[in-house]
């Protein structure tokens, strides 16, 4: 019971104590974060593998066997591996012990698959890691959609102008959106006109490598003034794409437009997002690290009027989850 006769020598000295703790509350009540999720210190590298065209078992057993064995000699206190295979995808999960360094970590699963690569069927390209903790969840999702602009416009306003705004978003983390189209420029070949003027695909390929280049071009100075020399390497419009020379014979010049369809197309569509009914795309937002949900949630909500501002006017963006 000492500390009953020490408050009965020191009155005044608990009472002071007394009076700062009751002053020092409300200060205490504001700084404390508050979440609905618990943060779980269980930190997790993703390692993501692709091979497009490689069959879930050949993935399997090329890529994913030999790789698992390597993370296990090489990277320290490795808690378990969880793999999901797909056709020409894997996507590793390492869990690691609580409280290992997960710098180090980092620093030696990026290092053995650097290592792996050169061990693995020709053209496998390094995989790409990723680092979150088991607190990582979904906590909000956004729908992009609009009445007149196609998917790949969609797909290309979220990858490149909404996700790079709200990953400034602090505790945000933000994987590439669901649904639209990933847009390219095609060169739909006609091969009946291929055939008839004798060229094959590989005539078209190594046309349009060889002219469409991008090359340094440097400056002149003339005088007391510096000018960029730029130099016609690359072509700036769709159109002009199609008109680069295939092949010159007998004074017959063969362009691209005679023998393929140059257009602003898309990559085969893998997923589909329904807005009420109407396609569009899906972006998740995850909680990563120990920020607030809560905190998150709200700035993301601030922040969407600002992106709206910047983009399409037929374009709909609205929170459909959080």
């Amino acid at each position: 019971m000492w500390i009953v006769r020490l408050a009965l020598n020191r009155p005044y000295t608990f009472v002071v104590m007394a009076l700062l703790i009751l002053i020092l509350t409300p200060f205490v009540v504001l700084r404390t974060p508050v979440d609905i999720f618990p943060d779980i210190n269980i930190p997790v590298i993703s390692r993501i593998w692709q091979f497009n065209g490689l069959s879930p078992q050949e993935m399997a057993n090329r890529i994913v066997s030999n790789t698992e064995r390597g993370l296990t000699t090489t990277v320290n206190d490795i808690e378990h591996i969880e793999t999901q295979i797909m056709d020409g995808r894997a996507i590793e999960k390492v869990f690691f012990q609580p409280g290992a360094n997960l710098q180090t970590s980092l620093a030696q699963v990026t290092a053995i698959s650097q290592t792996a690569v050169r061990n693995l069927p020709a053209g496998t390209n390094p995989p790409l890691i990723i680092v979150y903790s088991a607190s990582s969840v979904p906590i909000m999702q956004v729908g992009l959609s609009s009445k007149t602009l196609p998917e790949q416009t969609l797909g290309d306003l979220a990858i490149n102008f909404v996700r790079p705004r709200m990953v400034t978003v602090k505790g945000a983390a933000i994987p590439f959106p669901y649904g639209g189209k990933q847009r390219v420029i095609a060169v739909d070949l006609d091969t009946p006109a291929l055939q008839a003027k004798g060229l094959t695909a590989t005539d078209v390929v190594n046309a349009i490598n060889a002219q469409n280049l991008i090359v340094p071009s440097g400056a002149a100075k003339i005088g007391a003034l510096q000018y960029n020399v730029q130099m016609n390497e690359s072509t700036d419009t769709i159109a002009e794409l199609g008109e680069l020379p295939v092949r010159t014979q007998n004074g017959v010049t063969t362009y691209i437009r005679d023998v393929a369809h140059v257009r602003d197309g898309f990559s085969p569509q893998t997923n589909v997002v329904r807005q009420d009914g109407q396609r569009g795309a899906l972006l998740t937002i995850m909680k990563n690290g120990g920020a607030s949900t809560i905190d998150i949630v709200t700035r993301i909500k601030k922040l969407l009027p600002e992106i709206s501002e910047t983009l399409p006017e037929d374009l709909v963006m609205k929170p459909l989850f959080d």
